[in-house]
């Protein structure tokens, strides 16, 4: 039986938790709070899913114990703000990881050059351990009874197993040697949330929020493939800008920005998706 609670830090911010065994989908089950009125602050927790999704319409795989975790807010702010919020969940996921695995494993300096032995963040909305996919984040809207903006923000952590048959490389904390449970990420990511949120604050701390997140980022400064809508283009990561895009710099020098792709690292990457 799952024994999911929220952080002591979350519980003061007003947060509320409901948990299950199992479940179709988190996020699903968010979107249908906010449909019926849910005022937010709202996490949904299972230790499993039997039709979980991830980004681009995507099946997200969860096997037994892992954690399936989607937040429900309203946030008061415009459109483009709202779209970095996937950006607060990487720099809070980053930093709950932090707070319960080894010092020096996640990543949480920009100068950090060893990203590929160490737990970081993977542009868009992915997290790395080892260079394989750890955790992954899907932000999805919906319009309230009232007609605010709801946000469901869903995150997916391999905790106990990573998933196989899919076209990418993937890792699990206890793959990796950690053995935690799925409610201690789900703790200690409430209170790590709640910080990064509060820092946000409806959009007006963005540049802080992108910056936490440039620091534990994999791969700014090194060579990069971005599969985009079918080409494919090589250069160097520079940075990503004041609204979250990717800023590449190509062979011939030419700086491109990137707002959506799949983005693989090492001057010979595969442009699997």
């Amino acid at each position: 039986m799952a024994q999911f609670n929220l952080g002591d830090k979350a519980l003061s911010a007003g947060y509320r938790l409901t948990g299950f065994d199992t479940i179709g989908s988190t996020n699903s089950e968010a979107l249908a709070a906010a449909a019926a009125g849910d005022f937010g602050g709202h996490w949904f927790a299972s230790l499993h899913q039997s039709a979980g999704r991830g980004r681009r319409g995507r099946e997200w795989f969860n096997p037994s114990g892992n954690l399936a975790a989607s937040l429900l807010i309203i946030p008061d702010a415009e459109p483009g703000q709202i779209a970095t919020l996937g950006f607060v969940a990487g720099v809070a996921i980053a930093s709950a990881l932090d707070g319960i695995l080894p010092q020096g494993v996640v990543k949480t300096e920009s100068h950090s050059e060893n990203f590929g032995e160490q737990v970081a963040l993977k542009w868009p909305n992915d997290v790395l351990a080892g260079g394989s996919k750890l955790c992954g984040i899907l932000l999805e809207a919906c319009k309230t009874p009232s007609g605010q903006t709801a946000v469901v923000v869903g995150c997916g952590v391999n905790v106990v197993a990573a998933p196989q048959g899919v076209p990418y490389a993937t890792a699990s904390l206890a793959g990796l040697g950690y053995v935690r449970s799925a409610e201690d990420v789900l703790a200690a990511l409430s209170d790590a949330w709640a910080g990064a949120f509060a820092i946000w604050d409806d959009g007006r701390g963005t540049a802080a929020v992108l910056e936490k997140w440039r620091q534990s980022a994999a791969g700014i400064g090194g060579p990069i493939t971005v599969q985009q809508d079918g080409a494919v283009r090589r250069g160097i990561f520079e940075t990503i800008d004041s609204t979250g895009r990717l800023i590449m710099r190509d062979d011939d020098g030419a700086r491109i920005t990137i707002t959506a792709g799949d983005v693989h690292f090492g001057a010979t990457a595969s442009a699997r998706s």
